[in-house]
C-alpha cells in the first residue's frame, strides 16, 4: 500500500509538469511572451518569418510613394576572404560569429518607389541600422566589423511594377568607422581627443610604422547587398526572403588594412503607403 501511494503522487507530479509545459508559450505561438521568457534566449534576434506557402503579389502605381518599415535583417552566415597564395586564389572562408545575440539590425525603413522603366527603388532612410560584430577565423583570427545598410540603394529588375515573390533588389551601401572619432587607443591616441602621439618627441623622423599608427581617420566604406524576396503576404503587406552583402571589415581607424566581409541571412519586411 505503501509503494502504491508512492507510485500515484509521482505520477500526478508528472502529469503537472507536462501540463504545465503544454501551456507555456513558444516562439512560434500566439501567446506574447514576457521579457522573463525572451532574455537570454536569443529570441529577440530573430526576424519574422512567414509560412513558405506565402507566395502573393501586391501591385504598385507608379507615381505614388511606398515605403518598407519594420524592416528586420538577421545575419545567419558569416565568411572573411583571405589573401591569396602562391597555391590558390583569396576566396572566402566560414566565420564564427563572437557577439552573441546583438546581430540583426530592426525596424530599418525607407521608400520604395516605381521607376519609368517599371523597375523597383528601395532608399533606407533610418532605424537601427547597424550592429558591431566580431567573427572568428578557424585558425584564431578576429575581425571586427560594422554590419549596416547605411543609405542602400537598392533596384530590382526592369518591368516589374509590382511587389512578388521572385523580385531581386540590388544596390550599395555606406559602412561608416567601427570607432568612434572619440575611441583612445591603447596609448590614449584618437581623432577627435587624446594624444597626437605615442611618443615623447614626435617629428619628421618617426617611421612609417609609429605614423601610421597616429594619423587617426573616420574611414567610411562601400557595402553591396542583394535582397531575394520569395515570400509576400498580399493581404497584410508582408515581405520576407534572403540577403547577401559584402562589405569591408574595420581598419582600426586607418590604422590597418581592411578585409572583405560577406554576410546571408534572411530579412523581413512590411509595405505601406506613404
Amino acid at each position: 500500500m505503501r509503494y502504491r501511494a508512492l507510485l500515484v503522487a509521482f505520477l500526478a507530479i508528472c502529469l503537472s509538469v507536462l501540463t504545465a509545459c503544454s501551456k507555456a508559450p513558444s516562439a512560434s505561438s500566439s501567446v506574447p511572451l514576457t521579457y522573463d521568457q525572451i532574455r537570454n534566449t536569443g529570441l529577440a534576434n530573430k526576424c519574422p518569418q512567414l509560412s513558405e506557402m506565402t507566395r502573393g503579389s501586391i501591385a504598385l502605381e507608379s507615381g505614388k510613394t511606398y515605403q518598407l518599415v519594420g524592416m528586420c535583417i538577421e545575419p545567419t552566415a558569416y565568411f572573411v576572404k583571405e589573401e591569396a597564395s602562391k597555391r590558390q586564389e583569396a576566396t572566402y572562408v566560414p566565420g564564427k560569429v563572437l557577439t552573441r545575440y546583438t546581430s540583426s539590425l530592426d525596424q530599418v525603413r525607407g521608400d520604395l518607389t516605381v521607376q519609368s522603366d517599371g523597375s523597383l527603388l528601395f532608399s533606407e532612410t533610418g532605424g537601427m541600422d547597424f550592429q558591431a560584430i566580431t567573427v572568428q577565423l578557424p585558425g584564431g583570427q578576429q575581425e571586427p566589423f560594422l554590419f549596416t545598410v547605411k543609405g542602400l540603394s537598392a533596384q530590382s529588375q526592369p518591368g516589374q511594377n509590382a511587389l512578388n515573390s521572385s523580385i531581386d533588389f540590388e544596390g550599395d551601401y555606406k559602412v561608416p568607422s567601427y570607432r568612434t572619432s572619440n575611441f583612445l587607443d591603447p596609448k590614449g591616441r584618437g581623432l577627435a581627443t587624446g594624444y597626437d602621439s605615442a611618443v615623447a618627441l614626435p617629428g619628421s623622423g618617426d617611421s612609417e610604422e609609429y605614423e601610421k599608427e597616429n594619423v587617426k581617420s573616420f574611414d567610411i566604406g562601400q557595402g553591396h547587398m542583394s535582397l531575394r524576396v520569395s515570400k509576400i503576404d498580399s493581404a497584410t503587406g508582408e515581405v520576407a526572403g534572403t540577403f547577401e552583402a559584402e562589405q569591408p571589415s574595420d581598419t582600426d581607424m586607418g590604422t590597418a588594412k581592411p578585409v572583405d566581409i560577406k554576410v546571408q541571412g534572411v530579412f523581413y519586411a512590411r509595405l505601406e503607403e506613404a
